[in-house]
């Protein structure tokens, strides 16, 4: 087995190092660039070798009409709330705005997990300046996953829905090598799960195969200097994961 030149120590500085960035800067990112950290990250094992999952890549024209259809969805999604029950109605009877995804992405979250999404939360907000009870600050962050913090890549990831939670996980375990790569090559990204919300708008643009569902996307870029890409997420100490003994 090759022996890698990169010392324990040096492997977890780097991957410590790694942020979701929120903000990006428009510079187009080379195809061959964007070539090599997808070539980086098919190295990630699979479920007996199926590599079930599927990428699409969204840059240019084709990301700015992903982008305006999701961002008119969430607006109509958001105005509709605001027109009380009338509103909801109209929603309910057209369709529009209402989530389309391939997989259930609003899951309410239990005990100590709920408490760390608080905290996460309440700490990227603090960093953007949003203050508790500003509904209209807390919706324009949440617009921005689907502007994709302005990255001028967006990824969409598809897994084959033979496979179950085996196809998540191996997309899942190509994503971390992906994000480390990109890190790598002095690039961001920023896991999003909600950019599967509207799984229709993004197989508008692509062919995908009826028995690939859409899981979540990507953004992609270079990052900016913007104060929310200091901020970093709550790392756990690993006594937080570890079972105990029966």
């Amino acid at each position: 087995m090759p022996k890698s030149n990169l010392t324990a120590a040096q492997f977890s500085k780097f991957a410590a190092s790694r942020r979701s960035v929120r903000d990006f800067l428009p510079t187009p990112v080379p195809q061959e660039i964007i070539d090599e950290i997808l070539t980086d990250a098919m190295t990630a094992p699979s479920w007996s070798n199926t590599r079930p999952y599927m990428v699409a890549i969204a840059t240019g024209e084709r990301r700015d009409r992903i982008s305006a259809e999701l961002v008119k969805r969430f607006d109509a999604g958001n105005a509709a709330r605001r027109k009380g029950w009338r509103g909801k109605l109209k929603m309910a009877l057209t369709g529009y705005g209402l989530p389309k995804s391939d997989f259930r992405i609003w899951r309410p979250y239990p005990g100590v997990l709920k408490e760390r999404s608080y905290r996460v939360g309440a700490g990227l907000y603090n960093a953007i300046g949003v203050q508790r009870g500003d509904a209209a600050g807390r919706d324009a962050s949440m617009r921005r996953n689907f502007e994709f913090f302005g990255a001028p890549v967006a990824l969409f990831f598809f897994v084959h829905k033979a496979l179950g939670e085996y196809s998540v996980s191996d997309v899942s375990l190509f994503n971390q090598n992906l994000m480390l790569s990109a890190h790598a090559h002095g690039l961001g990204t920023c896991a999003q799960g909600v950019l599967g919300l509207w799984a229709d708008a993004v197989r508008e643009e692509f062919a995908v195969p009826a028995e690939y569902k859409l899981v979540y996307g990507m953004s992609l870029g270079y990052p900016s200097e913007h104060v929310v890409n200091q901020f970093g997420a709550e790392r756990l100490p690993i006594a937080d994961i570890l079972l105990p003994t029966k």
